[in-house]
């Protein structure tokens, strides 16, 4: 059972502006940072100006995989293209990694060599100018990923919003030269920057596989389970045993639903597709439900509201909700006997 409520085509593209947007941005900002460091001569804001090397070359990524994630499900890829942006999620951890390589290979040269600093005041204000710009883009971009689905854009956005950041340390950095004229303090600001960059990449990194092993995710349990309760009942008793393909926005949906041991093969049909558009409609991600049935046996009377069951044993007390904990069990849940 495919979702009904697809992606409109003003949303798709509101998703492909989106990540034009941040590779323009982007590319502004890159000049304004080296522009701080040709200022400056400060390795802290070379730092922050090769993280946006990054941002540019992922912000053009993403545009990429937005337009190529938005095709629809073909003969040869049955999920729908939507994994794509795991790949530039993974893409994007390693740039950033390599980038805090470079940068601390370079704040080490700085620290042997030496340097000279100058104009500090000018960097600062350019370097802030940039920085909020960040702060703003990588905000709109997590709001507008989460609620369009699009791990590529959030993924742009934490690491945009990781930017403001590194910026927001190497401004206080200058400012406390200035204030201090301690010039080593340069040196570590570049070095922070360098190792909370190589944090960020592992995390994207770390993120992009899960996606791409389709490892559980609780967050996305919890939300079936909460969809799946508002359409529990009349003869459909519980759920559990779920398996879920992740395709980016796309949801493939396998678990297993208990209900009446007496059902018919046609009316089972009709009541299990009539609960599958409910549910799928009800679903906050796009995809489709392929759900197996499993016979109550007679051991869920007191859960089960189906009214006339005439092998019913015992009467209806309350209907269990339907959990993660039962959703991520491969046994059938245990009803309640007390």
């Amino acid at each position: 059972m495919t979702n009904t409520v697809a992606l409109t085509p003003e949303q798709e593209r509101a998703r492909k502006l989106a990540a034009l947007l941040t590779a323009l941005v982007s590319i502004v900002l890159l000049v304004a940072k080296f522009w701080a460091y040709n200022v400056t001569n400060s390795q802290g804001v070379y730092s922050d100006a090769m993280e946006s090397i990054v941002n540019v070359a992922t912000g053009f990524l993403s545009l990429f995989v937005i337009y190529y994630s938005a095709r629809p499900k073909d003969q040869d890829h049955p999920y729908g293209h939507g994994k794509i942006e795991y790949f530039s999620e993974a893409f994007e951890g390693g740039l950033i990694f390599f980038a805090a390589g470079f940068i601390l290979f370079e704040a080490t040269q700085a620290l042997f060599t030496g340097q000279d600093l100058h104009d500090l005041g000018e960097g600062t204000i350019i370097l802030a100018v940039a920085g909020f710009c960040n702060l703003f883009l990588g905000l709109y971009l997590k709001k507008f990923g989460a609620r369009h689905k699009s791990h590529a854009l959030v993924a742009s956005g934490e690491h945009i919003l990781s930017d403001f950041w590194t910026s927001a340390a190497i401004i206080g950095a200058l400012i406390l030269i200035q204030i201090t004229g301690l010039t080593w303090i340069d040196i570590v600001a570049a070095y922070g920057a360098g190792l909370y960059l190589a944090w960020t990449g592992f995390r994207l990194l770390r993120e992009s596989v899960s996606g791409l092993m389709d490892e559980e995710d609780l967050n996305v349990l919890d939300e079936l389970a909460q969809t799946l309760n508002k359409h529990m009942g009349s003869g459909i008793i519980q759920a559990h045993y779920v398996r879920i393909i992740r395709s980016g926005w796309y949801h493939h949906i396998d678990a297993h639903l208990i209900v009446p041991e007496f059902w018919r093969v046609d009316e089972t049909h009709d009541r299990l597709t009539a609960f599958e558009k409910k549910f799928i409609s009800d679903y906050p991600y796009q995809g489709d439900a392929n759900f197996h049935l499993d016979p109550c046996r007679r051991a869920y009377c007191r859960t089960c509201d189906l009214a006339n069951c005439p092998v019913r044993q015992e009467p209806f007390e309350r209907r269990e909700p339907v959990t993660v904990e039962a959703l991520r069990s491969l046994a059938e849940p245990h009803p309640r006997t007390s």
